[in-house]
C-alpha cells in the first residue's frame, strides 16, 4: 500500500518526544530531571478553573460556532486594544484548538503549492512542518548568537524571491528568548511592504518578558502592516492553560480569517466550549497569577544563565522573553564521553539522558546542531539539581 508522501516527509516533534520520554522514565521509577517541557509548571489559576465549572453547570457544553464564541472574541478584541493598541472587529478574529492550529489554518488559507515562507533559525519545531503540509516551501535564515539570534533586513533581502509569500516573526522567540525591538520590527514591516509579503506574527509568549524589554506587535506599526499581518496568540503560556487548547488569531484582512474559519469548520470545527468560557475569565479576570509566574520565571532564568556560564566549555546568552535558554555546546563537539563521540546536539542530549538522567531538547529540532534548549518552566529545585548534573556530565567529556 502506498501511503502519503507528504505525511512521510513530516518530522516528528522532538520536543513532544522528549517530554513523553521523561514521563515514561519517571513512571518506571527513574529519577530524571526534565528541561524539555514547553509549558508552565504552575497549575491553571483557580478563577479560571471555577469559570470552567460554572460553564459546565450552566450547560455551555454544546457545539459553538466553528470560529469560536462571540464572548471570547470580544474579550480578545479588548485585550488587543488595551495591550497592543490594535482595533479588531470580531469578524477579524478566530479561536482555535491552540495557537498551533491557528498557524496551520493560516497556511491552509494563504499558501499555494511552492509558495515560500521565510523562517529564521533557531525556529519553533513546527513551523517548517506546517508549511510543508500546506504544500509550501520553508526558506530558512540562519541567525547567529552574536546578533542575539535575530535576522536582519540584509538576511531577508538575500532570502526573498519571486515565490516568497510570507515572513514568520516570533517575538518573544521560542527557543532563543529573543525579543525584537520596536525599531527592528519597523524595518521588518517596511521590508514586507516593499516586497508585498504577508506576515505571521507569533506572539504566544507576549507577556513573558523580563527586564526593560517591551513587546511590540508588528500589526500596530502602520495601517499597511495591520492589513498584511496575522497575529497568533493563545492562552497556553500566559495563563498556564496548555491542556485547555485555546489559541486565537487576528488579521486586518477579514478574508483571511474567513478562509481560516472555513478550513477549521471542515477539520476540527469549534474549540472546546468549556475552555472558551474559561478563557473569557482568564482575559478579563484577575491577572495577579500572571505577574506571579513572571517573577518566578525571571528568578529561575537568572539562576540558570549564571550557572551555565560558570560551567567550562558551555555558555549561553541571557534570554529576554519566553522561558528557554539555548546552551552553546560547540566546544564539546568532536570530544568523547564513555567512548562515544559527540557529533552534535542529538549525541549530547542522548548521552546526558543516559548517563546523568537529564533531558534537554537537541538544537537539531530547531535547525541548529551546536545548541541544546533548556526550559526553566520547572521548579528551582529541579533547576539546581539538573544543572549540577549537567556540570558533572560536561566535566567528564574530553
Amino acid at each position: 500500500m502506498i501511503l502519503s508522501n507528504k505525511a512521510k516527509n513530516i518530522s516528528p516533534s522532538l520536543t513532544l518526544a522528549i517530554t513523553a520520554k521523561v514521563k515514561e522514565m519517571r513512571k518506571n521509577g527513574i529519577d530524571v530531571i526534565g528541561f524539555g517541557a514547553g509549558e508552565p509548571d504552575f497549575n491553571t489559576p483557580k478563577n479560571i478553573q471555577l469559570a470552567a465549572i460554572k460553564a459546565m453547570e450552566e450547560g455551555y457544553t454544546k457545539y459553538t460556532a466553528a470560529s469560536g464564541i462571540i464572548e471570547l472574541k470580544k474579550a480578545i478584541a479588548n485585550k488587543f486594544k488595551k495591550d497592543n493598541n490594535l482595533t479588531y472587529d470580531v469578524s477579524q478574529i478566530i479561536i482555535s484548538n491552540g495557537a498551533k492550529q491557528c498557524i496551520n489554518d493560516v497556511f491552509q488559507a494563504i499558501l499555494n503549492p511552492q509558495d515560500e515562507v521565510i523562517i529564521s533559525s533557531p525556529y519553533w519545531v513546527t513551523y517548517p512542518e506546517l508549511v510543508k503540509l500546506s504544500d509550501g516551501v520553508p526558506v530558512i535564515i540562519t541567525t547567529e548568537e552574536k546578533n542575539s539570534f535575530k535576522f536582519t533586513i540584509n538576511d531577508l533581502e538575500k532570502a526573498v524571491t519571486a515565490k516568497t509569500k510570507v515572513i514568520i516573526l516570533n517575538s518573544p522567540n521560542n527557543p532563543t528568548g529573543t525579543v525584537y525591538s520596536k525599531e527592528e520590527i519597523e524595518k521588518i514591516a517596511e521590508f514586507a511592504k516593499k516586497h508585498d509579503l504577508l506576515i505571521i506574527s507569533d506572539e504566544i509568549y507576549e507577556k513573558l518578558i523580563y527586564g526593560d524589554f517591551k513587546h511590540f506587535s508588528i500589526a500596530s506599526i502602520s495601517e499597511d502592516s495591520f492589513k498584511r499581518t496575522i497575529v497568533i496568540n493563545g492562552m497556553s503560556k500566559t495563563y498556564a492553560m496548555t491542556g485547555w487548547r485555546v489559541g486565537y488569531a487576528a488579521s486586518g484582512n477579514t478574508e483571511i480569517i474567513k478562509l481560516m474559519s472555513n478550513v477549521q469548520g471542515h477539520t476540527t470545527a469549534n474549540p472546546n466550549s468549556i475552555a472558551q468560557y474559561a478563557s473569557v475569565e482568564a482575559l478579563t479576570g484577575d491577572q495577579s497569577s500572571v505577574e506571579f509566574m513572571i517573577s518566578k520565571f525571571k528568578e529561575r532564568r537568572n539562576y540558570m544563565v549564571n550557572k551555565i556560564n560558570s560551567i567550562e566549555n558551555v555558555s549561553c546568552t541571557r534570554p529576554e522573553g519566553a522561558f528557554y535558554v539555548m546552551m552553546n555546546i560547540s566546544k564539546l563537539i568532536g570530544k568523547t564521553i564513555n567512548g562515544k563521540t559527540i557529533n552534535g546536539s542529538i549525541d549530547f542530549a542522548e548521552s546526558l539522558l543516559e548517563d546523568n538522567k537529564v533531558a534537554v531538547v537537541p538544537g537539531d529540532a530547531f535547525g541548529v546542531s551546536e545548541y541544546v534548549r533548556l526550559s526553566y518552566a520547572t521548579s528551582m529545585e529541579n533547576i539546581e539539581e539538573g544543572l549540577e548534573r549537567i556540570h558533572n556530565f560536561v566535566n567528564k567529556i574530553y
